[in-house]
C-alpha cells in the first residue's frame, strides 16, 4: 500500500508499505478522506499536538473510511462498514483518567500522532474510539468529525447557555465556521465573527448567518460579548477575547499558540468581571453528540472543505510551498462511499 511518512522534521516520503494487520481489539480502515489541519502543521514542524509525533510516522488524524478487516475480538464492526475515528486514545487508568479528565491522560496515543494515521491508504484503530458513519453523512464529510468533536467537547465544558447570551468568534478560519455552527445549535443567536478580509467576510456572513462581521485591520471590535471563542492562537487576539467581555463571561481559548508563548490580561478586571477564562483540549467523549449534529444538517462541512488533494500534495501544504487557503483534506481513496 501508499504511505505519506514523515521520515524527519520537515520532510516527508511516499512509501510502500505492507497493509497493516488489526490487532484482537482493533479495526483495518481503508482511507477514504484525511482532513489536514493545524496540528499537523506543527507536528509537521517537530512541535508538539496532543502528544508528541516521532519520526517516522504516518500523520492523519481527521480520518474517514470503510472497515476491511476486524480483530477477533471487535463485536461491533464488520467488513465493509463506514467509519469515523476518533485518534485520541486514554488509558483509562491514570489519575486524570480516574477523575474524568480525559483529555488530560498521561498516557495519551492518538491515531496519526503516537502511531500512524490516515494519510495512507490502510491504517489501524482500536475499536473503542471508531464509529459507525450514518448513512445520511458523506465520507467527505465524515473526515472532519473529528474537528467538530473539538467544538463539541468546548461545548461541553462551558458553565451555562442562554439564548439571550452574545457571543463573539475571533478568526474566520475552518473552526471558527464550525464553532458559529454549534453556537447555534447549543441555543445562543446572536453571533459576531471577526476576520481580516472584506470578502471572506461578507461570504461568511451570508453562509453562516452571522449577526456582524468585523475586519479587524479597518475597525476595532464593537462592545463586549457573553461568551467569546478564540480560535487564533496569537496574543493580540488571545488579549482581545478577554478584553472585549460583559461581567460574567466565559472565554475559551480555542487557538493553539506556540508553546512558552504568553498574553497580558487585566487581573482587576478579571476579578471585578468575574471571568471565566478556559482552555478547551482535543475532545473526550464528544463523537456522539458530533455525529447527531453532522447527521442533522445543523452543522455543515462539506460548504466548507475549500481544498481536496493528494498524498503527493501534502507536503507542499504544510511546508508551505504550494500553499492553500480554506480547510484541506486529502482523498486517499474517494471512491469509497
Amino acid at each position: 500500500m501508499k504511505a505519506l511518512v514523515m521520515t524527519a522534521k520537515q520532510q516527508m516520503e511516499i512509501e510502500e508499505r505492507e497493509v497493516p494487520t488489526p490487532k484482537d481489539d482493533e479495526v483495518l480502515v481503508e482511507t477514504a478522506y484525511a482532513g489536514i489541519c493545524g496540528t499537523d502543521n506543527a507536528l509537521f514542524n517537530g512541535l508538539p499536538g496532543s502528544a508528541d509525533a516521532v519520526p517516522p510516522i504516518v500523520l492523519g488524524h481527521e480520518n474517514s473510511g470503510v472497515v476491511r478487516a476486524v480483530g477477533k475480538n471487535v463485536k461491533n464492526f464488520k467488513e465493509g462498514d463506514r467509519v469515523a475515528v476518533d485518534p485520541n486514545i486514554y488509558c483509562g487508568k491514570c489519575h486524570y483518567c480516574h477523575i474524568g479528565l480525559y483529555e488530560e491522560c498521561e498516557n495519551l496515543s492518538a491515531v496519526g500522532v503516537t502511531r500512524d494515521g490516515g494519510l495512507e491508504q490502510y491504517f489501524t484503530a482500536p475499536e473503542e474510539v471508531t464509529y459507525h458513519v450514518p448513512d445520511a453523512i458523506s465520507l467527505k464529510a465524515a473526515c472532519s468529525m473529528e474537528p467538530i468533536s473539538c467544538g463539541v467537547h468546548t461545548m461541553h465544558i462551558t458553565e451555562d447557555i442562554q439564548p439571550s447570551m452574545k457571543a463573539l468568534i475571533i478568526g474566520d478560519g475552518y473552526m471558527a465556521k464550525l464553532f458559529a455552527q454549534l453556537l447555534r445549535a447549543y441555543g445562543i443567536q446572536d453571533i459576531t465573527m471577526t476576520g481580516r478580509h472584506d470578502d471572506l467576510l461578507a461570504q461568511e456572513k451570508e453562509q453562516l448567518n452571522l449577526n456582524h462581521v468585523v475586519n479587524t485591520t479597518k475597525e476595532d471590535i464593537p462592545g463586549n460579548y457573553d461568551f467569546v471563542i478564540e480560535a487564533v492562537g496569537k496574543p493580540e487576539t488571545q488579549e482581545q477575547a478577554v478584553e472585549h467581555t460583559n461581567p460574567g463571561a466565559q472565554v475559551f481559548m480555542f487557538g493553539v499558540g506556540a508553546p512558552g508563548q504568553t498574553f497580558s490580561m487585566n487581573t482587576y478586571e478579571i476579578f471585578k468581571k468575574q471571568l471565566t477564562v478556559k482552555g478547551s483540549m482535543i475532545n473526550p467523549h464528544a463523537f456522539v453528540d458530533s455525529i447527531a449534529l453532522l447527521e442533522s444538517g445543523a452543522v455543515k462541512v462539506e460548504p466548507f472543505q475549500a481544498n481536496v488533494i493528494s498524498l503527493e500534495e501534502v507536503e507542499g501544504v504544510l511546508d508551505h510551498s504550494t500553499p492553500k487557503t480554506g480547510k484541506t483534506i486529502v482523498a486517499v481513496n474517494p471512491d469509497l462511499k
